[in-house]
């Protein structure tokens, strides 16, 4: 169960059919859901799996979920549901949901990254410390006892549905410590790292190695692959820009990507005196076209939170400057060998960055190189779907025990 299909989980979806023997039937929401973010591109056209889509509803306890859930689940019969946010919080807030459910015998799998979860008995810590964000910034704009009792009681339906589950798959090691402190032992925990079709990918870096350069050979070209809201942070990529350009007088950036922000953008790059060194190329969605970019550019930048552009840069052999954000960085990027991390949210920490490697071009294509190993590796496709199938044979195998009591 997802809120949506962005274009390249079709594709995981679509190896782990073909590749790992999994029949998969996905359920979404018939029409765009709310709980998708701003210019995700989603894409169903090319699946090898089953699709249901089905009406959401406004539950009474504000969150979205399914209608015909129950009817769509005995028609299928699956062995295990797995399910995420918001949908997993209804495992918690519905008895009468919940108690149908386990009658059925489905096995239940979380899957988050997680992100914006408090440590269990940390909570008002977190809450009044700005942890807990969201893509327009809007969740830390001000902070009420009211607003503090909401995510309270939100992390209590997380205790329950999380203590709910047979296992739970996330994307960082963090998970371990934050999940396992709501009383969840470790051997239910799986950590997949994320990552695209990296099979995919490195066919087409090998393509766009061939070909003519889409744009004109340039050192000092950076590039930002990622939709255009508030926390991705383009605004802090083009003042460094700004502030490099006497040092690098070719210095430019190409954004890929649309969104809300990208007028706003485009109106600071203008202020700035930048325009001409930012390139927005718009929303490019398959592997090669978006590879011809990647492979044009010098160094991969991202100054907000991240997702899989990451690894889709280092597919291509770039190295990367990114900041700590919501924990799945950390498995790809290493200080020091196929990139570096700057300080959230700083201009000053940011450009110094991008300036120590741009001045050192045997350290741009040295790490590059080392980003392509770590894809090649340790972080791809396979293993990401290996741990989820691990995570299926877990929960089949403690069903069966089940059973045989």
């Amino acid at each position: 169960m997802m809120a949506g299909l962005p274009h390249y989980f079709t594709l995981v979806l679509n190896k782990l059919v073909s590749e790992y023997g999994v029949e998969v039937a996905l359920i979404k929401p018939a029409r765009r859901s709310a709980s998708i973010g701003s210019g995700v591109h989603e894409d169903t056209s090319g699946r090898r799996f089953r699709l249901h889509e089905l009406e959401e509803y406004r539950t009474w306890y504000g969150k979205p979920f399914f209608r015909n859930l129950k009817e769509t689940l005995d028609a299928e019969k699956p062995d295990i549901l797995i399910v995420n946010w918001p949908y997993i919080l209804h495992f918690a807030m519905s008895p009468s949901f919940w108690g149908w459910f386990r009658r059925t015998g489905i096995r239940l799998i979380n899957r988050d990254i997680p992100f914006n979860v408090p440590t269990w008995g940390r909570v008002k810590e977190y809450y009044f410390g700005g942890n807990n964000l969201n893509e327009d910034f809007s969740l830390n704009k001000k902070k009420s006892l009211g607003g503090y009792l909401w995510f309270l009681g939100v992390t209590v339906a997380r205790r329950i549905y999380l203590r709910r589950s047979d296992a739970h798959i996330y994307y960082t090691d963090e998970a371990r410590q934050i999940i396992g402190s709501y009383g969840i032992p470790n051997e239910k925990i799986f950590i997949t790292s994320n990552s695209p079709d990296t099979d995919e990918l490195l066919v087409a870096y090998e393509q766009v190695r061939s070909e003519q350069p889409v744009l004109p050979p340039n050192p000092h070209r950076l590039i930002h692959v990622g939709r255009l809201v508030k926390w991705k942070r383009v605004d802090l990529i083009i003042e460094a820009v700004r502030r490099l350009q006497t040092r690098y007088p070719s210095i430019e950036l190409v954004v890929v990507g649309y969104g809300p922000e990208e007028a706003a953008l485009k109106q600071l790059a203008e202020s700035q005196g930048v325009a001409g060194r930012v390139r927005f190329v718009g929303g490019v969605y398959d592997s090669v076209s978006l590879g011809r970019y990647l492979h044009a550019s010098a160094v991969y930048v991202l100054a907000g939170m991240g997702g899989l552009s990451i690894n889709d840069a280092m597919c291509f052999a770039k190295p990367v400057i990114c900041s700590v954000a919501d924990g799945t960085e950390k498995r790809l990027v290493r200080e020091g060998y196929n990139g570096g991390y700057f300080e959230n949210g700083s201009a000053d920490s940011l450009t110094a960055k991008i300036d120590a490697l741009l001045g050192e071009p045997g350290r741009v294509e040295a790490f590059g190189a080392h980003s392509l190993r770590i894809i090649r590796d340790e972080v791809n496709i396979h293993a990401v779907l290996r741990e989820y199938v691990r995570a299926f044979e877990y929960v089949l195998k403690s069903r069966r025990a089940v059973s045989n009591v």
